[in-house]
């Protein structure tokens, strides 16, 4: 018996989110991400799309296409709650659910819609309670496996609902261009067409009929890819928490800098916005990565390392600006980013320290602000703890 996987997909979330807090932008053409020279957009609205902007996107060039664009920055905090609230319904339908990013989702319902007789009628009734609870608009898909789940999620936006049973493929799927394969890349699908293979449906005949050719294009995703297109492949839900092993974020200067303060209130900037993404995932880190891209597009990549995790914005910050003042030459840059590492869950992580280990602790501390505050003060990083000086040395890794 095959199984009933769904995949639920969050319309435009980011955007959808800002219309939530802020009812006026519903309808109007609004992009969530950095503004400037180099911004890129993160999500667009669907009124916004309609002028042909989309995701990953440069700004300038949104703003080309829809002079009177709004450009809201990324609120992460925000989101991860509205997130929160969206994982928080879909467990009511089911509690195998496999998270697949902030805003989408894989579920087995096969145990769940047993008794259920209209599973069209069943589905749209929980979108439109999504929709209700939280002002959260969606995309479902319904398949035997989780790539035709994928697939369907996608055919119908916003708020759209297909089921893709295996007699549907030919039908449904097939006339699909291959650029909308999910799972087949940018550089593979040119290359696809550049030998004729237009379409989905295409590409099964291929397949099926064991094309040589096809085996040499694909690889070892030859065989799954057959499975795919033919409805079969993996149904298996993840039950596993996403995890993600960092968390990080960068951004492109308007103009490239050798100006330090600059540069630091950016870095400043950034370690707020990981320190709130990694509390809005409940996660802790024990190593701090600071990227700086220069104007020959060098790459400076520099990480430290500690004993204690943390999520607190501080301590990401004095990591970040330590790791700066050391390798920083003052040069030009044009890029910085940084990223949070070695993620845990702070709740599986249980610490029993004894008085001697509270003092020690206490000590360190004391230690650490002294030599930072010493630090600033001659504006070189002159002092470093004993402790730190391994750490730093086994983070360190420069990228060309």
């Amino acid at each position: 018996m095959s199984k009933i996987i769904v995949h639920i997909d969050l319309n435009a979330f980011f955007a959808t989110a800002e219309e939530i807090r802020d009812p006026s932008l519903v309808d109007k053409p609004v992009i969530i991400g950095g503004d400037g020279r180099k911004g890129i957009v993160s999500t667009a609205s669907y009124a916004a799309r309609k002028f042909g902007i989309r995701s990953g996107m440069p700004t300038f060039q949104a703003k080309r296409l829809c002079p009177h664009v709004l450009i809201l920055p990324v609120d992460f905090r925000y989101y991860g709650l509205l997130s929160r609230e969206f994982f928080a319904f879909v467990r009511k339908y089911s509690k195998k659910v496999e998270k697949a990013s902030v805003d989408e989702c894989y579920i087995d319902m096969t145990e769940a819609l047993e008794n259920v007789e209209d599973v069209r009628a069943y589905f749209l009734d929980m979108q439109n309670k999504l929709l209700e609870k939280t002002g959260l608009k969606c995309s479902i898909g319904v398949g035997p496996t989780k790539f035709l789940a994928k697939m369907a999620s996608d055919m119908k936006k916003p708020m759209g609902l297909t089921i893709l049973r295996r007699r549907d493929i030919p039908r449904l799927l097939y006339p699909l261009s291959i650029r909308d394969f999910y799972g087949i890349g940018r550089k593979t699908s040119p290359k696809l067409e550049a030998i004729g293979i237009k379409t989905i449906g295409d590409l099964a005949r291929c397949i099926n009929s064991d094309d040589p050719e096809m085996h040499l294009l694909l690889g070892k995703f030859f065989f799954v890819i057959k499975d795919w297109v033919n409805g079969y492949g993996n149904d298996e839900v993840d039950l596993e928490p996403w995890d993600p092993k960092s968390i990080g974020n960068s951004s492109t200067f308007m103009h490239d800098t050798d100006d330090f303060m600059e540069i630091k209130e950016m870095i400043s900037t950034l370690a707020k916005e990981v320190s709130e993404r990694a509390q809005n995932e409940r996660k802790q880190g024990s190593t701090v990565q600071l990227v700086i891209k220069d104007t020959e597009f060098k790459t400076i990549n520099r990480s430290l390392t500690f004993a204690r995790p943390t999520n607190e914005y501080e301590v990401i910050f004095d990591k970040a600006l330590t790791l700066l003042e050391r390798h920083y030459k003052g040069q030009p840059i044009r890029l910085v980013g940084v990223t949070l590492q070695n993620l845990i869950d702070p709740r599986d992580l249980v610490i029993q320290m004894s008085l001697f280990d509270y003092r020690k602790h206490e000590e360190e501390s004391e230690t650490k602000l002294l030599i930072n505050e010493l630090n600033r003060k001659l504006k070189k990083p002159m002092l470093i703890r004993a402790s730190e000086v391994e750490h730093d040395k086994r983070g360190n890794k420069d990228e060309d």
